[in-house]
C-alpha cells in the first residue's frame, strides 16, 4: 500500500486491486462463496472479545465527539449483537447464490434460444456511517453476489470496522479467494470518499447508508451510480378502523424497540374519528415510555404533548420523539407522506379491507406496510439474511438491497448456425 498521505494514490490502487479481485469473483463457485463466509463467521465468533475491546476505543471516540445516545446504541457492539453478525453471515452464506440464475428465457422462431442471467455488478463502493456491523452485511452480500467491495465506515466505528474486516479477510484466506475482494479504507480522511466517488474506472455503483447529510453528499458529488439510502421518514397512519390492541402493540414498537434506526416510526398520522379512542391511548403510551410526542393543535388538548412547528413534518429524528398529527381522512393522512415522506417505509393499521388496498395503491414508498411494525424494514426479516442498505429510489434496486439486488443481467443467446435474413 502505498503512502497514507495520497490519498489518490491510496484509493487508486484499492481501486485496482479491488477490479482485479470482481474479475476472478464473477465465476467462482458458490461453495467457495459460502465457505469463505462460514469461516468468516467463524473467525468474528473466536475474536469476539478483540471486536468489543475494538468497539470499547470507538465508543470513546464517540464520547468525546459529543454523539446522541441514539447515535451512540448504533455504535454499540455487544455479545449479543456480534450474535446478530455471525447469524447474518451464516444466513447469508446459506442462501441461494444469484450469479447465474436464469431469470426469463423464451426461443424465436429465427432458432435463437434468448436467456436473460444475473451477473455481478462488479466493483461496489460502500459508504456507511456509525453502525460497525454494516461491514460485515455489505462485505458478506457483496461476496455472495460475486461483487469486489470496496467499504468506506465512518470514522466514529474506524477500530470495529477494522475488527471485522479481518476477520472477513481470514474468510478469504481460508476459501482460497483473493483477499482483494472485501477491502476497507483505510484512513478516517475524508478525502478519501471524494476520491471513492469519482472513481469510474474501477467502481461500478456507490452504495450510501447514513444520514440526509451522507446522502445528499453522495448524490451531489458522485460520477459512479448511485443506489441511494435515504433518511427512513416513517409515517403510521391509524385508519378509523384500525384495532385499538394492534394499533398500541405496533406503534409502540415501532417507535421504541430501537429509536435509532431507519425503521423506526417518526410520525404518526390519526383518522379524527380515531381520536378520542386510539388516538387517545396510543399518544399517552408514548409519553408514558418516555417518547416526547410533537402534536398538533388537536393532540395538544392530551397532558404532556409538545407543540410541532414546520420543521417536525418530515423529519428524522432517530431519537425518543415523534411527531403527531391529525388528519381528516385517508387521502389527507396519504397527500402528507406523499409530502413529507421519503419513500422508504409507510404504515397503514386499519381492519377495513377497502382502506388497506386504498393506501397500498396510493402510497408509493419502497416499503409499505400494513398492520406490522415499521421496525420490519430490514433485509434480514425479509429473509435476505442482512441488507446493504433500503434504497429508496425507483431503478434498478428497490426496497432492502441484499445479494440478488446487487446482481445485474445479460443475455446469453443461442442457436445453431442462425443468420439473419
Amino acid at each position: 500500500m502505498k503512502d497514507m498521505t495520497d490519498i489518490p494514490a491510496v484509493m487508486t490502487e484499492i481501486g485496482r486491486r479491488a477490479k482485479a479481485a470482481a474479475a476472478e469473483l464473477a465465476f467462482t463457485p458458490p461453495a467457495r462463496k459460502t465457505e469463505a463466509l462460514e469461516a468468516a463467521a467463524d473467525a468474528v465468533w473466536a475474536r469476539r472479545a478483540e471486536i468489543v475491546e475494538a468497539n470499547a476505543q470507538d465508543l470513546a471516540f464517540g464520547r468525546d465527539k459529543g454523539l446522541t445516545e441514539a447515535m451512540m446504541d448504533r455504535l454499540l457492539l455487544t455479545e449479543d449483537r456480534i450474535r446478530g453478525i455471525v447469524e447474518g453471515l451464516r444466513a447469508i452464506a446459506a442462501q441461494e447464490d444469484p450469479v447465474g440464475k436464469v431469470i426469463a428465457e423464451w426461443d424465436r422462431p429465427t432458432g435463437l434460444h434468448i436467456q436473460r442471467v444475473r451477473t455481478p455488478l462488479g466493483v461496489v463502493g460502500v459508504i456507511y456511517e456509525s453502525r460497525p456491523n454494516v461491514t460485515a452485511d455489505a462485505g458478506a452480500l457483496c461476496l455472495k453476489s460475486g461483487n469486489a467491495v470496496i467499504l468506506r465506515g465512518g470514522s466514529e466505528s474506524f477500530h470495529s470496522s477494522r475488527a471485522i474486516h479481518d476477520c472477513l479477510v481470514s474468510g478469504l484466506r481460508k476459501a482460497g479467494l483473493p483477499e482483494d475482494a472485501i477491502q476497507l479504507v483505510p484512513t478516517r480522511d475524508r478525502a478519501a470518499v471524494s476520491e471513492l466517488l469519482q472513481m469510474t474506472d474501477y467502481v461500478d455503483v456507490i452504495v450510501p447508508r447514513g444520514g440526509k447529510g451522507l446522502v445528499g453528499l453522495v448524490q451531489r458529488e458522485a460520477r459512479v451510480p448511485v443506489f441511494a439510502h435515504l433518511e427512513g421518514i416513517v409515517h403510521i397512519y391509524i385508519d378509523a378502523s384500525a384495532d385499538p390492541v394492534k394499533a398500541l402493540t405496533v406503534v409502540m414498537n415501532a417507535k421504541t424497540r430501537r429509536t435509532g434506526i431507519c425503521g423506526a416510526a417518526e410520525c404518526l398520522l390519526i383518522h379524527r374519528d380515531a381520536v378520542d379512542t386510539i388516538g387517545q391511548g396510543v399518544v399517552r403510551a408514548l409519553i408514558e415510555a418516555g417518547v416526547e410526542v410533537r402534536a398538533d393543535e388537536t393532540l395538544q388538548a392530551i397532558e404532556g404533548t409538545h407543540q410541532a412547528s414546520a420543521d417536525d413534518w418530515g423529519r428524522e429524528y432517530l431519537d425518543s420523539i415523534i411527531a403527531a398529527r391529525v388528519v381528516e381522512d385517508e387521502d389527507a393522512a396519504i397527500e402528507h407522506i406523499r409530502t413529507y415522506g421519503s419513500n422508504h417505509t409507510d404504515c397503514i393499521l386499519a381492519e377495513d379491507p377497502a382502506a388497506i388496498e386504498r393506501f397500498v395503491e396510493r402510497v408509493d414508498s419502497a416499503i409499505v406496510m400494513i398492520n406490522a411494525s415499521t421496525q420490519f424494514a430490514d433485509g434480514g426479516e425479509f429473509g435476505m439474511g442482512a441488507e446493504i442498505g433500503i434504497a429508496t429510489g425507483k431503478m434498478h434496486a428497490r426496497g432492502p438491497v441484499g445479494a440478488e439486488q446487487l446482481t445485474s443481467f445479460k443475455y446469453v443467446v443461442r442457436a445453431d448456425g442462425a443468420v439473419r435474413a
